[in-house]
C-alpha cells in the first residue's frame, strides 16, 4: 500500500503591504509497489521504435536490442505492442493470427509472448520517412482497446519530423494528452529536442539523448524497469487558494522543471487539480505562489492547502501560511530551498533561450543567456550543468556570468546541454 507525506519549506513572514507568498512542497511515495499490480487497475506498455530510412543498419539493429531488452522488464501479465514507425505507424506487435480477432490491439505478456514480440521485431528494417504525430495517434487507439488505468510508452526517434507539419504533430500530442504517459529519447545528432520535449511535457515523461546507438538497450531496459516500478497509475497534486487570492504559478521544480500551471482543471472554485502522472518510491518537489490582499501588521491566513490525491482520496497535504509583521529581520529571510529552485527554473530557461538564440544566429542573445546560465549553475551548485555548459562556452568569469561562444563545439554536447537544462539539483532542506 503506497504511502504519501507532504512538507513545506517557505518563509511565511510578509512585510506590510506584501501579498506573494512562496513555498516548496516535498511529496514523498513509499510502498508504491508495481504497475499494474497494487490494487488501482492493469496496466500497458508500448514500445515505439524509429524505422525510418534514417536509422539505417546499425542503429536498426540496436534498436532491435533495446526494444527486446525493454520487453525482458515488462512484467507477466502487463498488457503490451509494439509500433514500427516511419512516414506511417504499424502495429508491429501483435499482428496476423496473434491479434485478436476483437479488435484488441495488445497481448497479455508473458514467455510465449515476449519470444513471439522479439520474433517480430527481429524482421524491422529502415525505410520511409519521419512523422512521429502518426507514432502517437496509433498508440492512442492501441491503448484504447484495452481497459487499464496505467498506460506508457517509450518512443525512440534518430531524427526529426519532416513527413508531416507542426500543426499535424500538434494536434496529434493534443488527442493523445491524458491518454498516456511517454518518455522520449532520441539517438545521435540528428533529431530535434524541441520535438521530442514536446511531446514528453505534454505526455509527462522524460526527454534525453542517447549519443550513440549501443547505449540503446540499457537505457530501454532502465525506463521500462523504472515504468513497472510505479505501482501508483496517477495522482493529482491540488491546490487550495483562498477567496480573493491568486495562483501565481504551480511548477515541478524536482527531479525536472516542469512547469504545471496551464495543466490546471477545476476541483471546485477555490480548488485546481495539477495532473502528476505515475509514482514509484520517490519523492518530488513543487513550488507553489500565490498572491494574496496585502492584510494588517499581525494578521495571519491560510495561503494555500496542497494535498496530493490519488482518485477522490486524498493522501498527503501540506499548509502554505502566510503572517503579516513589521519584523525586517523576519520578512527578509528568503528561504533556502525557493531561492534555490527559483534559481534553478531560471537556469533551465537560460539555457533554452541561449541555444536557439545561438542556433538562430543571434550570438549576443546567445552570450548574454548562456553567461546568465554559467553564473546560476555556480550559485546554485549545479556542477553538471557547469560541465556541460564549458563544452559550449569558454567561460572567463562564472561569478558576473562573462563567457565566450566557442568557435567549435559538437553538436552532441549542444544537444546533452539542451536536453539535461530541465534536470535539477535537489536542495538539502
Amino acid at each position: 500500500m503506497a504511502e504519501f507525506t507532504a512538507e513545506v519549506y517557505q518563509n511565511e513572514f510578509l512585510p506590510d503591504g506584501g501579498t506573494d507568498v512562496h513555498a516548496i512542497v516535498t511529496v514523498t511515495c513509499q510502498g508504491a509497489g508495481e504497475a499494474g499490480r497494487s490494487g488501482a487497475g492493469e496496466a500497458a506498455e508500448i514500445v515505439i521504435v524509429d524505422t525510418s530510412g534514417s536509422m539505417g543498419e546499425d542503429k536498426i539493429r540496436a534498436a532491435q536490442a533495446a526494444a527486446s531488452a525493454a520487453l525482458d522488464q515488462v512484467l507477466d501479465g502487463t498488457w503490451f505492442a509494439v509500433i514500427s514507425g516511419n512516414h506511417e505507424a504499424r502495429l508491429a506487435f501483435p499482428s496476423g493470427p496473434i491479434a485478436p480477432e476483437s479488435g484488441v490491439g495488445m497481448v497479455r505478456m508473458d514467455d510465449v509472448m515476449r519470444r513471439a514480440a522479439k520474433a517480430a521485431i527481429a524482421t524491422f528494417h529502415a525505410d520511409g520517412g519521419t512523422a512521429m504525430g502518426t507514432w502517437l495517434t496509433k498508440a492512442r487507439q492501441v491503448f484504447a482497446t484495452v481497459p487499464v488505468t496505467q498506460k506508457h510508452a517509450i518512443l525512440l526517434t534518430d531524427g526529426n519530423n519532416q513527413h508531416e507539419t507542426p500543426e499535424q504533430l500538434s494536434v496529434a500530442i493534443s488527442a493523445a494528452e491524458g491518454q498516456f504517459q511517454c518518455d522520449c529519447r532520441g539517438v545521435g545528432a540528428d533529431w530535434v529536442v524541441a520535438e521530442l520535449r514536446r511531446i514528453a511535457t505534454a505526455l509527462l515523461g522524460t526527454v534525453d539523448l542517447i549519443p550513440r546507438a549501443e547505449e540503446m538497450p540499457a537505457v530501454f531496459e532502465t525506463l521500462m524497469r523504472q515504468s513497472m516500478g510505479r505501482g501508483v497509475a496517477a495522482a493529482d497534486l491540488r491546490v487550495w487558494s483562498p477567496q480573493g487570492a491568486q495562483v501565481l504559478f504551480v511548477r515541478q521544480v524536482a527531479p525536472t522543471v516542469e512547469d504545471l500551471t496551464g495543466r490546471r482543471t477545476p476541483v471546485n472554485p477555490l480548488t485546481g487539480a495539477y495532473p502528476t502522472g505515475s509514482w514509484g518510491d520517490e519523492s518530488r518537489d513543487y513550488h507553489v505562489a500565490v498572491r494574496l490582499p496585502a492584510r494588517s501588521i499581525g494578521q495571519e491566513q491560510l495561503a494555500a492547502r496542497v494535498q496530493l490525491a490519488v482518485g477522490a482520496d486524498v493522501v498527503a497535504q501540506g499548509l502554505v501560511k502566510a503572517l503579516w509583521t513589521d519584523d525586517d529581520t523576519l520578512t527578509t529571510r528568503i528561504n533556502p530551498a525557493v531561492a534555490h529552485y527559483t534559481g534553478q527554473a531560471e537556469l533551465a530557461q537560460a539555457i533554452q533561450d541561449g541555444l536557439a538564440a545561438k542556433a538562430a544566429g543571434d550570438d549576443a542573445t546567445a552570450t548574454a543567456k548562456l553567461g546568465r546560465a554559467v553564473q546560476l549553475a555556480a550559485e546554485t551548485g549545479n556542477d553538471e550543468a557547469t560541465d556541460r555548459l564549458r563544452k559550449v562556452v569558454d567561460v572567463d568569469d562564472a561569478v558576473t556570468g562573462k563567457v565566450r561562444l566557442r568557435s567549435s563545439v559538437d553538436r552532441l554536447d549542444e544537444m546533452a546541454l539542451d536536453t539535461s537544462s530541465t534536470k535539477t539539483t535537489r536542495v538539502k532542506k
